[in-house]
């Protein structure tokens, strides 16, 4: 792609980000402030969980998310996390059974820190066992949703029962999730974007596997 329309996409991208963020957390205000009552009643930790990924270039920033585990979790446990992990409060576990705990991500995308579409970020830890090739996730912000959120939308759910979780992400998550994070690399396109979008509301919405995943298996 040439580097001139390379860089106005990059642009529209940033604009079609920033307006998307402002107009959903417009949206969703109400229903934030709701949750983030309920988090505060719960324990009276802090409401949002910042926790250190990897973004763009490499460069670490602090995400937002609704916590959905007891402060100071990671400090306590992996940062893999199965659905049955004791570390989940309550009103946690309602948070990820309907991915409510993401919606502050845009806040992310809003300050430049993540897109609504992208590779979704990594700690450190999985970052610093990229392939020379696999770093080329990298070279785009991290997003909220991508083919491999697609592919796998309930990761706690595969992880949920497993005597070590961080060994069956290792094996049985990772490998296909960088395959397409790399997938998204090299076709990402305004048009792929709008498609994961209306990809991940049908998910959302109706809790399946969108039809159109098939195609991008490991077997497809």
């Amino acid at each position: 792609m040439p580097r001139v329309v390379k860089g106005k996409t990059t642009m529209l991208k940033r604009i079609f980000d920033f307006v998307g963020s402002l107009v959903g957390l417009l949206i969703f205000s109400p229903l934030l402030l709701l949750l983030a009552l309920l988090i505060k009643l719960e324990d009276r930790g802090p409401v949002f969980y910042r926790g250190v990924r990897v973004g763009r270039y490499g460069k670490p920033f602090r995400m937002f998310k609704f916590r959905s585990m007891v402060p100071n979790a990671d400090k306590i446990g992996g940062s893999s996390t199965a659905d049955n992990d004791p570390r989940i409060t309550r009103i946690g576990k309602f948070l990820r059974k309907y991915k409510l705990d993401e919606i502050p991500q845009l806040l992310s995308v809003l300050i430049g820190d993540m897109s609504i579409v992208g590779p979704r970020p990594e700690v450190q830890h999985y970052v610093s066992l990229f392939t020379e090739e696999e770093r080329a996730i990298l070279n785009v912000r991290p997003g909220i949703t991508d083919w491999a959120t697609l592919w796998n939308p309930d990761e706690g759910a595969v992880l949920a029962g497993s005597p070590d979780p961080e060994k069956t992400y290792m094996e049985k998550i990772r490998p296909e999730k960088i395959r397409l994070q790399l997938e998204y690399v090299r076709k990402r396109s305004s048009w792929t974007d709008v498609t994961i979008i209306f990809q991940t509301l049908v998910a959302v919405i109706f809790r399946v596997k969108p039809r159109a995943m098939d195609a991008l298996d490991g077997k497809g």
